[in-house]
C-alpha cells in the first residue's frame, strides 16, 4: 500500500484552518482505505512503496537474522573468570553464609570401615589392629561421644536399661549392622521409644560399646525391606474446660511444678494465676508496659519470670508477688524465654536476633548468642548437651554451646520461620515446627529424623508428652495431635471461639501438657485459655486407627 505522509504539526495554525486541514487528512485516509486516488495536488506528499506479502517479509527478516548470527550459531558465551568468581562469591554470600564457618565437632577421626547410618551419620570404626577411641552413632538413642576401645573385657554390650537390652538386642556383629543400616527412620524411632526411659537422665559420655564379633555366617541373611511401624493407638482429646479473665490476646503458658496451678501472660500486659483443678483466678501481677510474650516458674527457686515486647525480662519473688530482679541488655521485645533444668541460669529470645544467657543471680549477662540473622522466636534448655537450641524467622535452627557461647550445629533444613521447637520429655531428641513442615531430629547434631507433613497453617506453639502425643498448635486454630514415633496424625481440633469473638480470631499462641500429662492447656486468641483432657470412654474399637502403609520416602526438606 502507499503510504500518506500526514501533516502533525497543526497546533500553530488558527482554530478554522487547523479543523479543515485534519478534515482533509481523513479524506485522504479514506481514499487510500477504499483504493481511490487522491486529489492532484497531495501527489508531492505521497512516496511509492513496494508491496509485499506478511509472508515474504517474514522469511526476509529469519534470512537477515540467519545471515547475521550464523556465525556464532551454537557456541557457547565465553567465561569470564572474574565475573565467574563474583558472582561464586555472591551466591555463597547470600545462600550459604550461616554454614560457611561451622566448628569442626568429630570426636573420632580414624576411618576404618565404616556402615551406614539412615540419618546419614557415619557409625562405627571397624580397625581389627587399631584400639582408637570409637564413635558409636546411628541406631542407639545416645548422643555421640567416645566409647571404649573394644577389649577382651567389654565384648559384651551394656545398656542402663533392661528396656534398652530388649530391644537393641545384643551386640550387634558388623554385617548385622548394616542390616540395621537399611532400615528407615521410622524403624529406628521403634529403637527410641522402647529405649526411652534412661536417655534424658544420661549424660553425653555415656555412649555404648560395641562387640566386634561375628563372622560371614551372617552375612549371607536376606536383607529386610524397609518398613513403617503401626502407630500406637492414642485416646483422642476433649475440650472440657474454657478460662476466661483476660482482656488480650493469651500469649505464655507455664505450670508449676507442683502442678497445683499454672500461669498466663497476655496482650493485656497482665500475668494471671490460676487454679489448675478448678480453673478459677489466683493472683493477677502487673508491672509489664506491653505484651507478655514468656513465662517460665523455676522449680530451684520460688521465682517466676516473664518477658515481653517491653523490652524487659522480670524476675518476680511469689513469696512477695513483687518484682526483684531486671535483666536489661535486650534491643527489642524478648520473645520468649526458658530456665536450665540443673543450673541457675535464664536464656531468653529477641527480635534483636540474639539469644541472652543470664545468671539468675548476678542479673549478670553471661553470654550473647549472636549467629541468627533475624527474629529469634523461640529458646529451650536441657541438662545435656548441647544446652540451648533456638529457632529463628531466619528459617535455621542453632544447637549452642553453652560453655563457649558459640553454635555447635546450624540446621537449615526448613523453609520458613520456625516458631516452635520442643524437647522430648524422654528420649534424646526434639521437634521444631514451620510454616512447610514439623521436622523431628536427633540430639547432640542435629540428625534429621523424619518429617510430620499435614498441618498447613504458621505453626506458633509444640508440645510433648511421655506418650509420644505431639501437638501442634497454629495460627488458624487448628490443633493437630500426632504420634511421635510414626508421626501419624491422629486428631485434629478446631475449637469454637467464645460467643462475641470473630471466627478470625481462633488462633493458638501456646499450649501445654500439665506435669500429670492428664491436661492440655492452650492459650488462644479469642482472648480463653481451653483445657483438654483425654476421652475416657474411647477404645480402639470405637476410635481406631485408620493408617495406611506407605511407601516410605525420606524427605530432608
Amino acid at each position: 500500500r502507499k503510504s500518506v505522509v500526514v501533516p502533525v504539526r497543526l497546533f500553530f495554525l488558527p482554530r478554522r484552518c487547523a479543523d479543515r486541514l485534519a478534515l482533509l487528512c481523513l479524506v485522504l485516509i479514506i481514499q487510500r482505505v477504499h483504493g481511490e486516488q487522491p486529489s492532484t495536488h497531495t501527489d508531492s506528499m505521497v512516496e511509492e512503496v513496494q508491496k509485499h506479502s506478511v509472508h515474504t517479509l517474514v522469511f526476509r527478516s529469519l534470512k537477515r537474522t540467519h545471515d547475521m548470527f550464523v556465525g556464532d550459531h551454537a557456541k557457547p558465551v565465553s567465561l569470564d573468570e572474574e565475573s565467574h568468581k563474583l558472582k561464586m562469591a555472591l551466591k555463597l554470600r547470600a545462600e550459604y553464609s550461616p554454614v560457611l564457618h561451622m566448628p569442626v565437632l568429630k570426636e573420632g577421626k580414624d576411618k576404618g570401615h565404616q556402615a551406614s547410618d539412615p540419618y546419614g551419620q557415619h557409625s562405627f570404626s571397624v580397625d581389627p589392629g587399631h584400639d582408637a577411641e570409637y564413635v558409636i552413632t546411628g541406631t542407639h538413642p545416645y548422643p555421640s561421644g567416645p566409647g571404649l576401645a573394644l577389649t577382651a573385657d567389654t565384648q559384651v554390650q551394656k545398656m542402663p536399661s533392661d528396656a534398652g537390652v530388649q530391644s537393641l538386642a545384643m551386640a550387634l556383629p558388623p554385617s548385622q549392622s548394616r542390616l540395621e543400616a537399611g532400615r528407615t527412620a521410622a524403624g529406628v524411632a521403634d529403637i527410641h521409644r522402647h529405649a526411652g526411659s534412661a536417655e534424658r537422665s544420661q549424660a553425653p559420655g555415656h555412649t555404648l560399646s560395641l562387640m566386634e564379633a561375628g563372622g560371614m555366617k551372617n552375612s549371607l541373611v536376606a536383607r529386610k525391606a524397609p518398613t513403617m511401624p503401626k502407630p500406637q493407638w492414642h485416646p483422642p482429646w476433649k475440650l472440657y474446660r474454657v478460662i476466661s479473665g483476660h482482656l488480650g490476646w493469651v500469649r505464655s503458658i507455664a505450670v508449676e511444678p507442683g502442678n497445683e496451678w499454672f500461669v498466663t501472660g497476655s496482650a493485656d500486659r497482665t500475668i494471671k494465676i490460676w487454679d489448675l483443678a478448678s480453673g478459677k483466678l489466683k493472683l493477677s501481677l502487673t508491672g509489664h508496659i506491653s505484651t507478655v510474650r514468656g513465662v517460665a516458674v523455676s522449680s530451684r527457686s520460688p521465682y517466676l519470670f516473664s518477658c515481653g515486647e517491653d523490652k524487659q525480662v522480670k524476675c518476680w519473688d511469689l513469696e512477695y508477688n513483687k518484682v526483684i530482679r531486671h535483666y536489661h541488655g535486650h534491643l527489642s521485645a524478648v520473645y520468649d524465654l526458658d530456665l536450665h533444668p540443673t543450673i541457675d541460669v535464664l536464656v531468653t529470645c529477641s527480635r534483636d536476633a540474639t539469644a541472652r544467657v543470664w545468671d539468675i543471680r548476678t542479673k549478670a549477662n553471661v553470654h550473647t548468642l549472636s549467629g541468627h540473622t533475624n527474629t529469634v522466636a523461640t529458646v529451650k534448655c536441657q541438662s545435656a548437651e548441647p544446652q540451648i537450641i533456638t529457632g529463628s524467622h531466619d528459617t535455621t535452627i542453632r544447637l549452642w554451646d553453652l560453655v563457649a557461647g558459640k553454635t555447635r550445629a546450624t540446621l537449615t533444613n526448613h523453609k520458613k520461620s520456625v516458631r516452635a521447637v520442643v524437647l522430648h520429655p524422654r528420649q534424646y531428641t526434639f521437634a521444631s515446627g514451620s510454616p512447610d513442615n514439623i521436622k523431628q531430629w536427633k540430639f547432640p547434631d542435629g540428625n534429621f529424623i523424619q518429617n510430620l507433613s499435614g498441618h498447613n497453617a504458621i505453626i506458633n506453639t509444640l508440645a510433648v508428652n511421655s506418650d509420644g502425643v505431639l501437638v501442634s498448635g497454629a495460627d488458624n486454630g487448628t490443633i493437630h495431635m500426632w504420634d511421635w514415633r510414626t508421626g501419624y496424625n491422629f486428631q485434629r481440633i478446631h475449637a469454637a471461639v467464645q460467643p462475641g469473638s470473630l471466627d478470625s480470631e481462633s488462633g493458638i499462641f501456646a499450649c501445654m501438657f500439665d506435669n500429670s500429662e492428664s491436661r492440655l492447656i492452650t492459650a488462644e486468641a479469642d482472648k480463653t485459655i481451653k483445657v483438654y483432657r483425654e476421652d475416657d470412654s474411647a477404645s480402639e474399637e470405637t476410635h481406631p486407627v485408620n493408617w495406611k502403609p506407605e511407601i516410605i520416602k525420606r524427605k530432608r526438606f
